[in-house]
């Protein structure tokens, strides 16, 4: 009897590598293009041009409802408007100042003669 040993060879884990890469690149193909690409013929607004202004420019609401500007008291928007004469009127209330209050702002300065009323807030990165 001749005792003949086979031998086995283990099966290497290349092939199934291979699969998993090759899975993955697909997915990631796929998962790439699932936004449509930008018009070529696109042009985006050039906000270069804007007017900017640094927040202590702005009218300032109190919570108690009085106002600032530049750390000073402001007498009202008739007083604000009289003394500055601005068109536009950059408002920015406190986190603590009454809705009803800023509302009422703005319409005592249109009132007082701004042809706008922008409110500043805080922007807030997510």
């Amino acid at each position: 009897m001749t005792g003949r040993r086979t031998l086995r060879r283990k099966a290497e884990p290349t092939i199934a590598l291979i699969n998993i890469v090759f899975l993955m690149l697909i997915f990631f193909m796929v998962a790439g293009t699932l936004a449509p690409p930008v018009d070529g013929d696109l042009e985006l607004v050039d906000t270069s041009a804007l007017e900017g202004r640094e927040p202590a420019a702005a009218l300032v609401l109190m919570p108690d409802g009085t106002l600032r500007y530049r750390g000073a008291e402001v007498p009202g928007p008739e007083g604000y408007i009289a003394e500055h004469g601005a068109e536009i009127v950059r408002v920015m209330p406190d986190r603590n100042a009454p809705a009803l209050a800023l509302v009422q702002l703005g319409r005592d300065l249109r009132g007082a003669g701004a042809k706008k009323v922008v409110i500043v807030t805080e922007q807030v990165h997510q």
